[in-house]
Protein backbone atom coordinates (compact mmCIF):
# COMPACT_ATOMS: atom_id res chain seq x y z
CA UNK A 1 0.00 0.00 0.00
CA UNK A 2 1.09 3.82 -0.75
CA UNK A 3 1.24 6.11 1.64
CA UNK A 4 -1.66 7.87 0.11
CA UNK A 5 -3.43 4.41 0.81
CA UNK A 6 -2.90 4.60 4.37
CA UNK A 7 -3.89 8.14 5.20
CA UNK A 8 -6.76 7.72 3.32
CA UNK A 9 -7.99 4.04 5.34
CA UNK A 10 -6.93 6.30 8.48
CA UNK A 11 -9.17 9.46 7.65
CA UNK A 12 -11.74 6.59 6.78
CA UNK A 13 -11.73 5.23 10.32
CA UNK A 14 -11.88 8.31 11.87
CA UNK A 15 -14.81 9.67 10.03
CA UNK A 16 -16.77 6.29 10.90
CA UNK A 17 -15.55 6.14 14.19
CA UNK A 18 -17.48 9.59 14.18
CA UNK A 19 -20.50 8.38 13.07
CA UNK A 20 -20.17 5.44 15.50
CA UNK A 21 -20.32 7.64 18.08
CA UNK A 22 -23.02 10.38 16.84
CA UNK A 23 -25.34 7.64 16.56
CA UNK A 24 -24.31 5.89 19.73
CA UNK A 25 -24.87 9.54 21.26
CA UNK A 26 -28.26 9.78 19.48
CA UNK A 27 -29.39 7.10 21.07
CA UNK A 28 -28.30 7.69 25.14
CA UNK A 29 -31.70 8.12 27.15
CA UNK A 30 -32.24 11.67 28.46
CA UNK A 31 -30.21 12.46 31.57
CA UNK A 32 -27.03 13.57 32.42
CA UNK A 33 -24.79 11.06 29.94
CA UNK A 34 -26.77 12.60 27.31
CA UNK A 35 -25.97 16.06 28.14
CA UNK A 36 -22.33 15.71 28.13
CA UNK A 37 -22.27 13.86 24.83
CA UNK A 38 -23.53 17.04 23.42
CA UNK A 39 -21.18 19.29 25.65
CA UNK A 40 -18.68 20.06 23.55
CA UNK A 41 -20.53 20.39 20.26
CA UNK A 42 -23.02 22.96 22.02
CA UNK A 43 -20.21 25.14 23.22
CA UNK A 44 -18.48 24.97 19.65
CA UNK A 45 -22.18 26.18 18.51
CA UNK A 46 -22.20 28.64 20.78
CA UNK A 47 -18.79 29.84 20.68
CA UNK A 48 -19.04 29.97 16.66
CA UNK A 49 -22.23 32.35 17.23
CA UNK A 50 -20.75 34.57 19.95
CA UNK A 51 -17.65 34.97 18.08
CA UNK A 52 -20.28 36.29 15.43
CA UNK A 53 -22.34 38.61 17.09
CA UNK A 54 -22.06 42.39 16.89
CA UNK A 55 -22.95 42.99 20.60
CA UNK A 56 -20.18 40.99 22.16
CA UNK A 57 -17.06 43.21 23.32
CA UNK A 58 -14.08 42.15 21.15
CA UNK A 59 -12.40 41.06 24.99
CA UNK A 60 -14.80 38.35 24.81
CA UNK A 61 -14.69 37.39 21.60
CA UNK A 62 -11.01 37.17 21.89
CA UNK A 63 -11.72 34.55 25.20
CA UNK A 64 -13.66 32.83 22.58
CA UNK A 65 -11.35 33.08 19.84
CA UNK A 66 -8.40 31.90 22.06
CA UNK A 67 -10.60 28.80 23.53
CA UNK A 68 -11.86 27.90 19.98
CA UNK A 69 -8.46 27.64 18.42
CA UNK A 70 -7.46 25.17 21.58
CA UNK A 71 -10.27 22.55 21.05
CA UNK A 72 -9.30 22.48 17.53
CA UNK A 73 -5.43 22.58 17.86
CA UNK A 74 -4.00 18.86 17.60
CA UNK A 75 -1.44 19.63 20.22
CA UNK A 76 -3.32 18.73 23.59
CA UNK A 77 -2.08 18.84 27.06
CA UNK A 78 -4.44 15.53 27.55
CA UNK A 79 -4.40 13.52 24.99
CA UNK A 80 -6.99 12.67 23.03
CA UNK A 81 -6.88 9.24 22.63
CA UNK A 82 -7.38 8.44 26.76
CA UNK A 83 -10.14 7.46 27.24
CA UNK A 84 -12.78 9.72 29.76
CA UNK A 85 -10.00 12.38 30.64
CA UNK A 86 -8.69 12.98 27.01
CA UNK A 87 -10.85 15.81 25.78
CA UNK A 88 -10.81 17.13 30.08
CA UNK A 89 -8.43 20.11 28.99
CA UNK A 90 -10.73 21.28 25.76
CA UNK A 91 -13.66 21.38 28.29
CA UNK A 92 -12.05 23.47 30.83
CA UNK A 93 -10.45 25.97 28.69
CA UNK A 94 -14.25 26.04 26.89
CA UNK A 95 -16.07 26.42 30.14
CA UNK A 96 -13.96 29.60 31.46
CA UNK A 97 -14.05 31.24 27.69
CA UNK A 98 -17.67 30.36 28.41
CA UNK A 99 -17.79 31.63 32.01
CA UNK A 100 -15.36 34.95 30.65
CA UNK A 101 -17.97 35.94 27.77
CA UNK A 102 -20.89 35.07 30.63
CA UNK A 103 -19.75 38.04 32.46
CA UNK A 104 -19.28 40.23 29.88
CA UNK A 105 -22.40 40.03 27.74
CA UNK A 106 -26.24 39.87 29.43
CA UNK A 107 -27.45 36.32 30.23
CA UNK A 108 -29.86 36.13 27.15
CA UNK A 109 -27.22 36.57 24.82
CA UNK A 110 -25.49 33.40 26.11
CA UNK A 111 -28.61 31.59 26.39
CA UNK A 112 -29.28 32.58 22.75
CA UNK A 113 -26.57 30.58 21.14
CA UNK A 114 -26.59 28.10 22.89
CA UNK A 115 -28.06 25.06 21.96
CA UNK A 116 -27.70 22.65 23.83
CA UNK A 117 -29.53 21.57 27.34
CA UNK A 118 -30.59 24.76 29.18
CA UNK A 119 -30.08 22.54 32.76
CA UNK A 120 -26.68 22.28 31.59
CA UNK A 121 -26.08 25.96 30.69
CA UNK A 122 -27.55 26.48 34.40
CA UNK A 123 -25.07 24.15 35.78
CA UNK A 124 -22.31 25.68 33.68
CA UNK A 125 -22.51 29.46 34.20
CA UNK A 126 -25.09 29.44 37.59
CA UNK A 127 -28.95 29.52 37.61
CA UNK A 128 -30.03 32.69 36.97
CA UNK A 129 -32.86 31.62 40.14
CA UNK A 130 -29.62 31.53 42.49
CA UNK A 131 -28.80 34.70 41.71
CA UNK A 132 -32.21 36.43 41.73
CA UNK A 133 -33.30 34.50 45.02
Amino acid sequence: MTWLAWVMCGAGVVVLSWAVLIILASRLPPGLAKDLAGFLPACAAALRRLRRDARVPLRAKIAVGIAAVWVLSPIDLIPEFLPVIGPLDDIVVVVLALRYAARQVPRELIEGAWTGSPRLLDRLLGSTRDSAG
